[in-house]
């Protein structure tokens, strides 16, 4: 794509347009510019419920990929793939499951996370050969994360991914775009231009974290990760999520620190085999029969 193209290109995106409720941005006081942008941020939600229907689909559609064995793979450049690798990498220790059951891939590798690689971007091979490298399947899902929503990379991904049959979903923060149209399932929540034009980090970066969160945790909770509102599968790796295993059990079944503390220990620190325990009354090896007849649902 030649530069004046490009330019053309940028020119027709919402997310490239000018705010013009900030173009004076620059010379106001340092509390008329941060209302400025918690103004702008109040409009996130809005455009992401807007959304909804989809992101429900797109739940649904994990899901299932979970359900068969397939993973959740997120692709995307700069800001978008950092916030697909954060999502990613948060899911381990959140709620005890393989690292690679949610799995983030940037343009541009793991150096791309901490130093800008915005040329990997441009390739339309690039992704392909990165989901090549996780031996992309059918059971899997691929879900391409692209402000603009034109980012090669993440176009030369979703095709590929649809080529092997898996299920695409794209975001992004403009409407009809070139993402979406390679995809099962779009999810555009349109938050209108930045207060710095075309800083897409701003609230299209925090659009797409919200999505991801939703993504992410609903999928979870819809495969037993959650009892009530308790994360009853995370894993106690430090002090402080020691003592929230122990708060965890201790609400989820009205028992005190001590009984809990002591049921943790006879599970192992397993959080929801403790808790079944304790519900059930039975021991440490009939309650993970249970949890195993149940497929991991406490309830």
């Amino acid at each position: 794509m030649s530069q004046t193209t490009l330019i053309d290109t940028l020119a027709k995106l919402v997310s490239e347009n000018r705010n013009p409720n900030t173009m004076q941005i620059d010379t106001l006081s340092t509390l008329e510019i941060v209302e400025k942008m918690n103004q702008a941020d109040a409009e996130v939600p809005v455009a992401i419920h807007k959304e909804l229907p989809h992101i429900a689909k797109a739940v649904d559609a994990i899901y299932h990929a979970f359900t068969q064995g397939g993973r959740l793979i997120y692709i995307g450049a700069g800001t978008s793939g950092r916030l697909g690798v954060l999502d990613a990498s948060e899911c381990p220790p959140t709620f005890s499951v393989d690292k690679e059951m949610v799995v983030g891939v940037i343009a541009g590798g793991k150096e791309a996370m901490f130093q800008a690689q915005e040329g990997a971007e441009d390739s339309l091979t690039l992704a392909e050969q990165d989901l090549k490298a996780l031996v992309l399947t059918a059971q899997d899902v691929v879900v391409g994360i692209a402000a603009s929503g034109r980012t090669p990379y993440v176009i030369g991904g979703l095709k590929y991914a649809n080529d092997m049959q898996a299920t695409t979903i794209s975001i992004s923060c403009n409407p009809n775009s070139d993402i979406a149209s390679n995809a099962d399932i779009a999810i555009s929540p349109i938050v209108g231009p930045e207060i710095l034009t075309g800083s897409t980090r701003l609230k299209a970066g925090t659009a797409q974290k919200l999505v991801l969160n939703m993504l992410s945790t609903a999928s979870m909770i819809k495969i037993g990760k959650v009892y009530q509102n308790l994360m009853v599968d995370v894993k106690p790796t430090n002090k402080k999520l020691v003592a929230r295993a122990v708060r965890i059990v201790m609400q989820a079944t009205d028992c005190d620190e001590h009984s809990a503390k002591a049921l943790l220990e006879e599970a192992e620190m397993n959080v929801k085999l403790a808790i079944m325990m304790q519900l059930s009354g039975k021991n440490r090896v009939q309650a993970a029969t249970l949890l195993s007849q149940q497929q991991g649902f406490i309830r």
